[in-house]
């Protein structure tokens, strides 16, 4: 995601072919969703139903599953708000509005219950246990309430974010199911990629922004109904309107599309977004979706990224163009490459940063230069360590730890976008370009359809022959001095 951030304001089709086949087949037996559901734009709600073919690629006996109901965040009276202080003006545009979402039944169980850490994490009780390599289907029905709220999900301005919509599978780690509190600050997601089938009912005039690519379509009595498809994939979203101008176009197979509400931002907003696809796939490795859409919404920070599509705030204005370009990096590290978003925001984040500066520095006719950049990232980690030290008495600029623990975005901000990407370019110039960029491959190739360690990212590193552990210990223990 790219947020506002204070002083920001202020070799071969080979090798791409390899890379790709290496995503393909890093989990050949995945999860399956086919999820439909109805939007009924009087009362502002969603309705629908989860199929889930779940596959137990874990090495245990699992006896209940657990999803992540990120949509019952937006509640009255939820403990963790999904909005913080700072950004309340820019999300509520109508006043404070609230929304749910209640799990109506799931079949083939043998009980259920919403509850966790916020009453976000649907557990289900299997009737008899999954063993590792195994398969079971359940059927979850769900009913949401949508807020009045430029946010990820909800009724915005003049679009419906559909973002985190669906219960979703918690993604396993060493001590079980990751639960994933809705944190204001960062993007408190860790899933598994999975195939999507998915198909939305709306209103005849609207026109949908999907994740994944439109195989089917039938209109009746007013109405609308839109089948997707997408494998290997970490999520899915949708943004509806009845609004969008849509400019689409096929580069290196793939169908681009740009949804906004001119002719004349359309094509610009598709401009920038095949010309950074088609930039990202040169330099890490082949994008795998057969689409991949920009949409302009209403947002509360600069955008939002999913599987196949990004969310681009329409309150963007001149970032617009840095944006798109950030949210598109992010098919990369994030959508194709994962990683723990709880703990590790920075290995996304960080990354995505750097991936737009690389971007921006061979394009001088946007006047946003390497130096410019990392300067710039540099001036806003420095005021932020200034202050919170002058405050706090001390300062943790650690990088590895969960979204609980930072006291606000200013300092999520500088740890993960900026701090990232000084470490990032700090590589770059101990490495040289071509090592650098080689190892970023490397990380690509081996880590699609994965989520990736922060162990996993230093080992592509190390592999460059450099002694370079020491340089990402001192960034992500916090004893590095900037």
């Amino acid at each position: 995601m790219k947020k506002t951030v204070c002083v920001l304001l202020i070799l071969c089709v080979a090798f791409a072919m390899c890379s790709l086949a290496a995503c393909a087949k890093r989990q050949p037996d995945r999860s399956a969703y086919e999820i439909s559901a109805v939007y009924d734009d009087g009362a502002r709600t969603l309705t629908g139903t989860v199929n889930i073919d779940y596959f137990n690629d874990t090495d245990n006996e699992i006896g209940d599953l657990k999803f992540n109901v990120y949509g019952n965040a937006f509640r009255e009276g939820a403990k963790i708000k999904p909005v913080s202080d700072a950004y309340k003006n820019r999300a509520f545009y109508a006043g404070q509005s609230f929304g749910k979402t209640e799990i109506t039944n799931v079949e083939n169980c043998a009980g259920w219950n919403l509850g966790g850490e916020d009453e976000t994490l649907l557990t289900v009780n299997l009737i008899e246990p999954v063993y590792p390599g195994e398969r079971t289907s359940l059927k979850i029905a769900f009913k949401s309430e949508l807020a009045l709220i430029n946010h990820r999900l909800g009724v915005s301005e003049r679009a419906i974010n559909l973002g985190n919509f669906y219960p979703i599978l918690c993604a396993y780690g060493k001590d079980g199911f990751i639960e994933c509190p809705y944190y204001s600050c960062g993007d408190p997601f860790v899933s598994d990629c999975a195939d999507y089938s998915v198909t939305i009912d709306m209103p005849e005039g609207y026109i949908a922004a999907s994740s994944g690519k439109l195989v089917g379509e039938n209109s009746n009595n007013g109405r609308k109904k839109c089948n997707y498809v997408l494998e290997n994939a970490r999520d899915f979203a949708l943004v509806l309107s009845d609004e969008f101008v849509v400019s689409s176009k096929e580069e290196m197979g793939v169908e681009i599309n740009c949804y906004s509400y001119t002719k004349e931002s359309a094509d610009e907003g598709l401009k920038r977004a095949c010309d950074s696809l088609t930039y990202f796939s040169d330099k890490f490795g082949q994008y795998i979706y057969p689409t991949y859409s920009v949409v302009d919404t209403g947002f509360c920070y600069g955008g939002m990224e999913y599987p196949a599509l990004s969310m681009i705030s329409v309150g963007a204005g001149e970032d617009r163009d840095y944006t798109i370009v950030h949210e598109t990096a992010h098919q990369w590290w994030y959508a194709m490459v994962g990683s723990d978003q709880l703990n590790a925001g920075w290995q996304d984040e960080g990354l995505a940063e750097y991936s737009t500066v690389m971007y921006f520095e061979e394009r001088p006719e946007f006047g946003l230069t390497r130096a410019a950049l990392v300067g710039a990232a540099t001036k806003s980690y420095r005021a932020f360590f200034s202050v919170y030290s002058q405050l706090n008495g001390g300062c943790d600029t650690t990088m590895d730890r969960n979204l609980k623990d930072y006291s606000s975005d200013f300092e999520y901000n500088n740890v993960t976008y900026n701090k990232g990407m000084i470490l990032f370019d700090t590589l770059r110039k101990t490495l040289g370009d071509d090592k650098f960029v080689g190892c970023l491959k490397d990380y690509f190739s081996t880590c699609c359809g994965k989520i990736a360690k922060t162990e996993d990212i230093i080992a592509c590193f190390a592999k460059s022959g450099t002694d370079i552990e020491g340089l990402f210990a001192s960034f992500i223990g916090g004893k590095i001095i900037i």
